[in-house]
């Protein structure tokens, strides 16, 4: 079953400036090979359930070796039989509105 996977993952305990903390997460999201958008809010994963769980639970395991309070945000939208979604679900919107949108 195909997932798209959005999560958010903050620490706490760091003050207001977290990019530092954030682009570590962003740094193993890359590297798992998992295809992703940034946005400003989160990122958003497509791939097998296991696989994008994964990914999560490495950000999570990555951001608890310092930090002693983490915010995290996921939403999941499984289906079945359907991939490139990343994509497709964007340029569905486009075809009903017959313009292109803004893309982050």
């Amino acid at each position: 079953m195909s997932v798209l996977l959005e999560f958010s993952m903050t620490p706490l305990d760091k003050g207001e400036s977290v990019g530092a903390y954030v682009s570590r997460s962003l740094d193993i999201v890359d590297k798992s090979g998992v295809d992703y958008r940034l946005n400003p809010m989160g990122t958003v994963l497509e791939g097998e359930w296991n696989e994008v769980m994964e990914v999560v639970t490495k950000c999570y395991e990555r951001m608890s070796q310092d930090c002693a309070r983490i915010s995290v945000s996921i939403k999941i939208d499984a289906r079945k039989g359907q991939s490139g979604r990343l994509s497709g679900k964007i340029a569905s919107v486009e075809k009903h509105l017959g313009r292109p949108v803004k893309k982050s």
